[in-house]
């Protein structure tokens, strides 16, 4: 997918997720290819909700569950360098008013609020609705569908 030259795109934590997972070899190659372009063009973002979000489920919830030690070690070399978004007040006042103004979830308002405050045009995630726009600015893409990597994205 060709991405127009400095635009910043947002990760959701579930393409981390996939990066690691092998039971699903079609998406954990697409999370890949988004993880390498994001370190290597420095364009993709993340905010530490990722990063806790990560942690979370890589710690209880993989089938073969990561130690703390491995955790770190992924969250140090393919996340640190990624966030660019800490938790403060003004991204959950923002969360707030984006959450009554969406009625998506709190924590994915979160989530859309901390790309937008990143200045990204671009979240990949499975989570929401494909294709929609959130504030005239912040396009939603489902990287995982295969219409969303034969098209380029503006």
């Amino acid at each position: 997918m060709l991405r127009p030259h400095g635009s910043l795109f947002f990760l959701d934590t579930n393409i981390f997720v996939y990066a690691l997972l092998a039971t699903e070899p079609l998406k954990k190659q697409r999370a890949l290819q988004l993880l390498e372009q994001a370190l290597a063009s420095r364009q993709g973002c993340i905010s530490y909700q990722v990063i806790q979000e990560f942690a979370n489920v890589a710690l209880r919830k993989f089938a073969s569950r990561m130690g703390a030690a491995a955790c770190k070690q992924f969250i140090d070399a393919a996340m640190q360098p990624l966030n660019r978004v800490g938790s403060s007040p003004a991204l959950l006042d923002s969360a707030l008013a984006l959450q009554e103004e969406t009625r998506y979830s709190f924590y994915d308002s979160l989530m859309l609020s901390a790309a937008l405050e990143a200045g990204a045009d671009t979240v990949y995630t499975e989570d929401l609705q494909h294709n929609q726009w959130v504030r005239g600015s912040l396009h939603i893409v489902n990287p995982f569908l295969q219409s969303a990597n034969d098209a380029p994205t503006t």
